[in-house]
């Protein structure tokens, strides 16, 4: 096989071509109303025709939940990655999960 197939603009194109290949090929197979109705393409606010001031999320709880899952992602991230072989990485290591411990019990009490 010739190695020009295998450059990433060719690669590019081919992975495009079969992509518009299949995507044509299944809106053939859709599923295609007989007929519209009226307000098929209106936003739906659970049924309430005035929606304008509706939704006002607070974001309060949600910024402590992100925070949450940062932290621990990234500490999950460290850990898997410490070199633990020797004992100044075990070290390092045991106090980054007691600081990202000590972060997360700051950050979640009430």
């Amino acid at each position: 096989m010739d190695k020009w197939m295998l450059s990433p603009p060719v690669a590019f194109i081919i992975v495009l071509g079969v992509s518009f290949l299949l995507s044509w090929l299944f809106s053939r197979l859709s599923f295609r109303p007989k007929s519209h109705t009226s307000g098929e393409g209106e936003s739906y606010a659970c049924g309430e025709n005035n929606y304008d001031n509706m939704a006002q999320p607070d974001y309060n709880t949600f910024f402590a939940f992100a925070f949450f899952f940062t932290i621990a992602h990234v500490a999950t991230l460290i850990m898997a990655t410490a070199h633990t072989q020797n004992i100044q990485g075990f070290v390092l290591a045991f106090l980054y999960i007691t600081g990202t411990v000590t972060g997360l019990y700051i950050l979640l009490r009430k």
